[in-house]
């Protein structure tokens, strides 16, 4: 990763953000959470359906550790075993509970070895993605194209009082939440509609992987039926 700005869109101006301010319940655990689209750093600056502020930040990571879950390296299910870790989940079924032990078990990375971490925004759509998966209603195919479709986008989050310290608070930008929050609305309900449509779809996949599946033949990230579904 190169010198880049980075935006953070807030009911408020931060010009000091602080680790120990960010919940250990979101996606990532405690951090600050950023965005590199001007697009979606106004939207997500209005979301309480109130204007806002665009927070921008000159970062450099040079030297830093980064894990990037967009890179190729790393899986959907990467991504889901953090977001479980983190992420608080009302999971009633015993499938649903053995299925998100599993996935932290086996495919969850310990972010607390990072600095930086790039990964997939759960806003509420996503969210319940993943609760569909985990509760074996939604595949692993339709999974990892409805996160492709829905584009909600990366989030950059700085996870460690190293990554702060190479954070340059260079100004902010008022927003018109009578512009943006329906902006914000319109792409979380086109992710619902994705969602909805791929559910759908699942239930005529044969050739496709559930998570029970993953349950019962104890798959783990390298297996090639995995690579096969979300890299084809």
């Amino acid at each position: 990763m190169s010198s880049m700005i980075l935006l953070h869109g807030s009911s408020q101006v931060v010009e000091a953000p602080e680790l120990s301010a960010g919940s250990i319940h979101n996606d990532y655990g405690q951090g600050f959470y950023c965005t590199q689209s001007e697009e979606m750093a106004r939207e997500w600056a209005c979301k309480n359906r109130e204007d806002g502020f665009v927070n921008r930040y000159a970062f450099d990571p040079a030297g830093l550790r980064v894990l990037d879950l967009s890179d190729g390296a790393h899986t959907v299910l990467n991504w889901i075993a953090i977001l479980l870790k983190n992420r608080t989940f009302r999971l009633s079924q015993p499938i649903a509970v053995d299925a998100r032990e599993y996935l932290i078990e086996h495919f969850a990375i310990d972010t607390t070895e990072y600095d930086v971490v790039v990964g997939y925004r759960a806003d509420d759509s996503y969210f319940q993605y993943a609760q569909s998966f985990v509760e074996n209603t939604l595949p692993l195919r339709g999974l990892n194209k409805a996160l492709t479709l829905g584009k909600l986008g990366l989030q950059t989050v700085l996870v460690s009082e190293r990554a702060f310290q190479r954070l340059q608070f260079m100004g902010a930008e008022p927003v018109d939440g009578t512009i943006y929050y329906p902006r914000f609305a319109q792409r979380d309900d086109t992710a619902r509609r994705t969602y909805s449509a791929e559910i759908a779809k699942g239930r005529s996949y044969r050739d496709d992987i559930f998570v029970l599946d993953i349950l019962r033949e104890e798959m783990r990230n390298d297996d090639p039926r995995i690579q096969r579904i979300l890299f084809e």
